[in-house]
């Protein structure tokens, strides 16, 4: 495919009046050129080496590209954890760049330092930004998961250099879209916290998706605006607008997995019945069931967020869920959060599921359309 036609496909975006195009690596001249390559190593370790290399693998078709197109360097940088502007041992990159060398043996490849070391990263410090574009000629943006952060190397090198995004970049765009546009009928998971974040996202699925699925505490705010007992489950600060919780296309569980507060001793109950001293921890068993059904009769899905505690080992909704999808024949768009975590113990046809690598960034590219990082890269 050329670079224009894929520029093309990644024209429609959600609420867009006019036309995005990002320039595409696939244009760049890099022969002979330093190139600046942002990604997003933000990986685990353990005991000094990376867990789990799928963010690292996911950057290597463009890194493959720049070796092939003949870059006489590749410049790959990266944040890793919260350092919050210092040194911190144990978030060297070096366990990164061990584990890049092992699948892309480029000698012309150099890995910077954690660029959270320096606190001008976050704070997109211009200085601190003409000091890493002062290492390339070209800067490259393969780091979606970061492009809603409006960082030093992820919005100030590229206005420095001229600036291109890279195909993992470009197929998140390009994947992301096809949830603006959903084939009906089309379901919508959302799971996590933070209700008043999420109402613009929510308000535009529910114009474009025959129905909303709310899980973790975004779904304790629905059922307890609707009067429904939540016990001394997690909700939000802010209550759920009335013309959000009276619409029917918002879905919130029927049953749930409940602890209660004090001995977390644990029961699935219906929602009319969880006690004041009691915790949604999942959803229920009955919500499980149903959500299976309409995930069965969907044509397009989209996931976002955890649908219990996952990481306290309530997993059990998430994981019938992603396992439906997978046995499924839908297509569908997933990420965000422990939602990973989930997906990562399923295997889905390419072809019909596209796992994103971004949390925050997903949902603010679905509800806004653009992030930081994409406006900095549009032709």
């Amino acid at each position: 495919m050329s670079a224009s036609n894929t520029r093309s496909r990644l024209a429609f975006l959600f609420g867009y009046n006019g036309v995005m195009q990002l320039k595409s690596v696939r244009d760049a001249q890099v022969s002979g050129k330093r190139v600046f390559l942002r990604v997003d190593f933000n990986v685990p370790l353990e005991g000094g080496a990376v867990r789990d290399d799928a963010r690292i693998k996911a950057a290597l078709p463009t890194i493959n590209l720049l070796h092939e197109q003949g870059a006489t360097k590749i410049i790959v940088a990266t944040h890793l954890g919260r350092p919050d502007g210092r040194v911190v041992e144990t978030l060297r990159t070096a366990p990164l760049a061990a584990r890049l060398k092992e699948l892309a043996p480029f000698p012309e490849i150099e890995m910077l330092e954690n660029l959270r070391f320096n606190p001008g990263e976050e704070h997109n410090d211009e200085a601190f930004a003409r000091e890493l574009a002062a290492k390339a000629d070209i800067y490259v943006d393969d780091a979606f998961a970061n492009a809603h952060r409006a960082h030093a190397s992820i919005v100030g090198v590229a206005k420095l250099l001229p600036a291109y995004a890279g195909l993992l970049m470009e197929r998140e765009v390009e994947r992301l879209s096809t949830a603006l546009a959903p084939q009906r009928p089309a379901l919508a998971l959302v799971g996590g916290a933070k209700f008043e974040t999420k109402i613009p996202l929510l308000s535009k699925l529910l114009e474009r998706y025959d129905g909303v699925l709310l899980g973790g505490a975004l779904g304790n705010d629905v059922l307890l605006a609707r009067g429904l007992p939540v016990g001394a489950s997690l909700v939000s600060d802010t209550a759920v607008p009335e013309a959000l919780a009276g619409n029917d296309k918002l879905v919130a569980p029927l049953d749930a997995a409940v602890v209660t507060k004090d001995t977390n001793a644990g029961r699935t109950t219906l929602i009319n019945d969880v006690r004041a001293d009691e915790l949604i921890v999942d959803i229920g068993t009955r919500t499980i069931e149903s959500w299976v059904e309409k995930v069965a009769q969907a044509q397009f899905i989209l996931w976002n967020g955890p649908l219990g505690i996952y990481e306290r080992g309530y997993t059990e909704g998430t994981d019938a869920l992603a396992g439906a999808i997978a046995k499924g024949q839908a297509a569908a768009v997933l990420g965000g959060g422990d939602t990973e975590a989930a997906l990562a113990k399923f295997t889905f046809d390419p072809a019909r599921v596209f796992v994103s690598t971004g949390g925050g960034a997903m949902l603010e590219f679905l509800s806004q359309g653009t992030l930081p990082g994409l406006e900095v890269l549009k032709a």
